[in-house]
């Protein structure tokens, strides 16, 4: 009886003379194993413009991937079993190569498709559904493909049981170095300096590169080769493109950086900020000086909540951004001193560029709560402005937090922070907000920015913030000669006053250990995209989707 462990495998199909050296089969599973990472990587850039790259967002990634993977394993460890035939693996391969070419030629295009269907079509969840139905549309096939990789090539390089374990751990340890790369590649190296579409081309001419170099070492699948070179070639041509907001062309910058997609656009007297597609504007700075008309006009009641605004305050502002607020306070308070933290140091070049920040504004690219930790010193007022669409920082939004935010308070500092969301139900995010910082601070107040889904809170352990603030607008009017600006602020600070209510905190607490934080926020989005859309889900309903387009 012979040793099964001795017993040899024959292949049906006669391995070219590249397999057989075992070399390019190790290659095959390295860059496939890159090209996977790459474009699970890429995904997030592609997604992110339109849906945030919250943690919702990349758990859809993620397991959408899983998902594809898992069926390319199970697939291809079958069809290898039927039919050992390395052309079929490599014409998968050609395939995935060419489909995520495509995806900077047409990915955008059927994300915003699907978005806007699924908006008319569903009542909640419409992040989850979209982002869910734009990953599977849009990555699972090319990633099915690359699925089957792996065990189509145990079945080609494993010759005899004996060394079996051997080849099957190289093939594991080339994948998992591919992985490695194709992890770190995109993210500090393609993606900031040539954007998401030139990096899924760069990847997706590896995996053609590979396919073709298989084809020609067997003299076969020349038209498939030439096809896939040709689609590859339109793709570089038409694809290259990093623009998101592909139906507007008249923007002033767009680009990429490590952490964001972002837009700069302008009119005549505005110059604005965007780092999301579909969720709207970010920054806006007025050309003329006056006031912005968002959020920033508020939050400038937080320095005249101090004891006494006219001595030389010190401003933390934390999610720097495009330094609207910075300016702000540079020209309307009479003299403060500010050190600004933005974790995106791109965002600071445009706010430098674009934005006229102030040169004298201090910005540290940094993490805020980082920067807490790493400072000692104190602030009369800190600004929090570091959530972004629904992206809102865990770290940045729980108990911990807001005690390091106090203990860089000075006595009587006052803490103001940017709600972007306005949530009007007793389970917001706001609402989880406002009570976790009522637990670090005793007297907190908020108030709904007017044509705008901010709310603002501000928050201090001084009982005469109120009282401050309305002598202290008052006495901007004071001075026997007052100017435009001084006239401006006391009516906005008027209109803050009169609009301010005393927060009545619950029980609802965010901690470092516990903050559902983008849960919270999808249902603050859900709650905005149905007051929003129901004028036109009616239309559609109605009178369809030529109706709707009409209307558009």
């Amino acid at each position: 009886m012979k040793n099964k462990n001795n017993k040899n495998i024959k292949p049906t199909h006669k391995p070219s003379k590249l397999l057989q050296k075992n070399i390019f089969l190790y290659l095959t599973e390295f860059f496939s194993g890159i090209a996977v990472m790459a474009v699970e990587l890429g995904a997030s850039r592609l997604l992110s413009p339109y849906f945030s790259s919250s943690q919702i967002v990349w758990t859809i990634i993620i397991g959408t991937i899983m998902i594809a993977m898992a069926l390319g394993n199970i697939y291809g460890g079958r069809s290898a079993d039927r039919n050992p035939n390395p052309d079929i693996l490599y014409g998968r391969i050609l395939v995935a190569g060419v489909w995520i070419a495509l995806i900077p030629v047409l990915g955008k295009y059927i994300i915003v498709g699907l978005s806007g269907l699924i908006i008319l079509s569903v009542n909640s969840m419409y992040l989850v559904w979209a982002a869910l139905a734009s990953a599977f549309a849009v990555f699972v096939f090319p990633l099915f493909l690359l699925g089957t990789v792996t065990p189509s090539l145990v079945k080609y390089s494993v010759q005899s049981l004996s060394d079996s374990g051997k080849t099957v751990g190289y093939l594991g340890a080339f994948n998992t170095i591919g992985s490695i790369i194709g992890t770190f590649l995109p993210t500090f190296v393609t993606i900031p300096a040539v954007g998401t579409a030139i990096t899924f081309l760069i990847f997706a001419g590896l995996l053609i590169a590979i396919a073709i170099i298989y084809f020609i070492s067997v003299s076969a699948g020349r038209v498939r080769s030439v096809i896939a070179a040709l689609i590859f070639i339109f793709s570089c041509i038409m694809g290259h493109s990093d623009s998101f907001a592909f139906w507007n062309t008249a923007l002033t910058y767009e680009g990429e950086s490590i952490y964001n997609y972002l837009q700069v656009s302008e009119d005549d007297s505005t110059v604005s900020l965007s780092t999301n597609v579909l969720f709207g504007v970010q920054s806006i700075k007025k050309k003329d000086g006056r006031l912005s008309g968002m959020y920033y006009d508020y939050a400038l009641a937080a320095p005249l909540m101090c004891d006494d605004p006219s001595s030389k305050l010190d401003i933390l502002i934390l999610g720097n951004g495009s330094g609207t607020f910075a300016a702000e306070c540079k020209n309307f308070l009479p003299d403060v001193n500010i050190d600004g933290v933005e974790i995106d140091g791109k965002i600071t070049d445009l706010a430098r560029k674009y934005f006229d920040m102030p040169s004298d504004v201090k910005v540290t690219t940094y993490d805020g709560r980082a920067y807490l930790k790493a400072i000692d010193k104190k602030y009369d007022v800190i600004m929090v402005d570091a959530y972004q669409d629904i992206s809102v920082p865990f770290q940045m939004a729980s108990t911990e937090f807001f005690n390091e935010v106090n203990d860089h308070l000075k006595e009587n500092g006052v803490m103001v922070i940017n709600m972007n969301m306005r949530g009007e139900t007793e389970d917001s995010i706001n609402a989880y907000l406002s009570d976790t910082i009522s637990t670090v601070f005793e007297n907190v107040y908020t108030v709904d920015v007017n044509g705008w889904t901010n709310r603002e809170l501000f928050a201090s352990n001084s009982n005469k913030i109120l009282e401050n603030l309305i002598n202290n607008s008052t006495n901007i009017l004071s001075n026997d000669v007052s100017s435009e600006n001084d006239i401006e602020l006391a009516g906005m600070m008027t209109e803050v006053y009169d609009s301010l209510k005393r927060y009545e905190p619950g029980d609802r607490i965010l901690t470092d250990d516990k903050a559902p934080v983008e849960v919270l926020s999808m249902m603050a989005l859900d709650e905005m995209i149905q007051y929003e859309v129901i004028y036109y889900k009616d239309i559609y309903k109605e009178k369809g989707l030529k109706g709707l387009l009409e209307e558009i």
